[in-house]
């Protein structure tokens, strides 16, 4: 679920290590006000003359497998090679670098596969002024499909602003796409409560272990990403357009409200398992009621059973031809009596 890979250790800095064996699929998306282009790219070479055009050029690459096709991109767009190598060592901590032409932003894609397991994949973004590159883990899962939309589409300011505008547009659907997920594990967080208030079992200890997990890891990806987006507000290289912080400003927003609801759903979670303990004890405590109750009702019943169980010649009671059924009635009326004296003080 949440796998870490290491390089191993005393590697040479920038080292590139392909990650799996699927060739990556490449495509590349141009457009201005009036145009819109999008198409596969077989080689890597085919988007080099993108950078020195005027229209805004969005490459993507899925798949970590081809070593030298990153190596030809990065010394083309001149990318830092230590950044080509955080792109590979995944998963990275979200995070952003500022280099001479270009920012390098690492963001995680959150998915919801079932109530409690909650997978992420890491996106890597750079982006200058004239070119944005995002390489993501494998083609399955993308985030990036309303953004392809609006651009087909042509809504709002797509297709009019530049390159900054377009990382923004990148960003906020990563953000967003934490609403979903939250939603959610807000559902399974309801029912699961439920369960621990009506029937605490073993299986809802494992489920509500899974739920915090999975907060732990959706806070760990989700606070640094706050961060991320105050420094591209702030930023003072001119490659982010003062009209472009402004939207900024409300990812930033949207990250304060995905964090409120983490840390929330966290209180809750913590507070389920003082549910849990509670919900155990009463059981507990309602089962030792039932057999003290029991237990009480045979302890005179015991000790009549006990008296005439002696034998002893003398005893009077043994030769009544009506003594049997008389203290089987007794014993009878006794357990009843008690019962009734129970149910009156509520200890039942």
């Amino acid at each position: 679920m949440f796998t870490s890979r290491h390089f191993k250790p005393g590697s040479a800095p920038a080292t590139l290590i392909p990650r799996g064996d699927t060739p990556p699929l490449i495509t590349l998306i141009q457009y201005d006000a009036e145009t819109y282009e999008e198409h596969r790219v077989e080689r890597i070479e085919e988007v080099f003359a993108c950078r020195d055009n005027s229209k805004v050029s969005w490459i993507n690459i899925d798949g970590l497998s081809d070593v030298e096709m990153l190596s030809q991109l990065g010394k083309h767009f001149g990318l830092h090679p230590l950044a080509l190598e955080d792109v590979l060592h995944t998963p990275q901590r979200p995070k952003i670098e500022a280099f001479e032409n270009h920012f390098f932003v690492v963001m995680e894609m959150a998915y919801a596969d079932g109530p409690f397991n909650v997978i992420f994949e890491q996106i890597s973004i750079f982006f200058g002024a004239n070119f944005l590159i995002t390489i993501q883990e494998e083609a399955l899962h993308d985030v990036f499909d309303p953004v392809r939309v609006r651009l087909r589409n042509g809504r709002g300011y797509a297709r009019t602003r530049g390159h900054d505008y377009l990382a923004y547009s990148l960003i906020d659907a990563g953000v967003d796409h934490f609403f979903p997920v939250l939603e959610l594990l807000g559902d399974a967080v309801e029912e699961l409560e439920d369960e621990l208030l009506e029937h605490p079992s073993r299986e809802s200890l494992i489920k509500l272990q899974e739920l915090k997990r999975a907060l732990l890891f959706l806070r760990r990806n989700a606070w640094p990403v706050r961060e991320l987006v105050t420094s591209l507000t702030r930023d003072e290289s001119g490659l982010i357009k003062p009209e472009t912080k402004i939207f900024l400003r409300d990812c930033y927003d949207h990250t304060i409200q995905i964090m409120d609801v983490i840390e929330g759903y966290r209180d809750i979670a913590t507070g389920m398992m003082d549910i849990y303990l509670s919900s155990l004890g009463m059981r507990t405590n309602e089962v030792m009621r039932v057999l003290t109750v029991v237990s009480t009702i045979f302890i005179p019943l015991t000790f009549i059973v006990g008296l005439y169980g002696m034998n002893f010649e003398y005893m009077p009671e043994l030769k009544t031809r009506y003594g049997y059924p008389v203290t089987v009635g007794v014993m009878v009326l006794l357990a009843i009596g008690m019962l009734a004296v129970f149910r009156k003080k509520k200890w039942l």
